[in-house]
């Protein structure tokens, strides 16, 4: 704390640029610089006065690792052209041995998934094929007024018109036939006023 003060007091007393940077010995940071400059300016400002490069070894790391990338890169590439046939003829026995291998293993991955794909696509269409074909059969059902079971929905054998086949075969569970019969007999010709039922079929 006393050394920040010192810092702080040189700041506005000299007129002085001050950075101090300070770790503690469990790596703790503490830092100050003068408001009119950062500790960028003051790092350039101490290799141009002392003509001491700070950033060299770490350019030559960055600059080193850069070149390894670069040689992975064009290893990569060539690669890629021999396995498309190109750049041979440098290449001895076992190495084109190996590069065989390789493209033939490749090969089998490939084949392998290309089947897998196929044997997927077949069963999601046969199972589109069943649905549709059960749709086909509940239509056709409904249209000769028949249940699953191939009884008789209706007690005369009388089918259903379009629509109605058509909300059947849909799964409409809600749709009943009707059928009005008389209860009487000897009322049928009573211009309506006999006791009639409303019969489910």
């Amino acid at each position: 704390s006393g050394i920040f003060k010192k810092a702080r007091e040189l700041t506005v007393l000299c007129d002085a640029e001050v950075s101090l940077i300070m770790f503690s010995s469990t790596g703790k940071l503490s830092e100050y610089c003068s408001p009119s400059t950062t500790t960028k300016k003051m790092y350039d400002k101490y290799q141009e006065v002392s003509q001491i490069n700070l950033w060299s070894s770490h350019y030559e790391k960055m600059q080193a690792h850069l070149n390894k990338l670069k040689e992975d890169n064009s290893n990569l590439r060539k690669e890629i052209r021999q396995r498309m046939g190109e750049n041979l003829n440098g290449l001895h026995m076992e190495e084109l041995r190996g590069l065989e291998q390789n493209m033939d293993l490749a090969l089998k991955v490939v084949r392998e998934r290309k089947y897998h794909v196929i044997q997927t696509q077949c069963d999601t269409y046969k199972k589109k094929i069943r649905n549709l074909e059960d749709t086909n059969k509940r239509f056709i059902r409904a249209l000769e007024g028949r249940d699953e079971n191939g009884e008789l929905l209706f007690a005369d054998g009388s089918g259903l018109d379009y629509e109605s086949a058509l909300a059947l075969s849909s799964g409409g569970a809600n749709l009943f036939a009707f059928r009005l019969q008389p209860f009487q007999p000897n009322l049928h010709d009573d211009a309506g006023y006999g006791t009639q039922d409303l019969r489910l079929a």
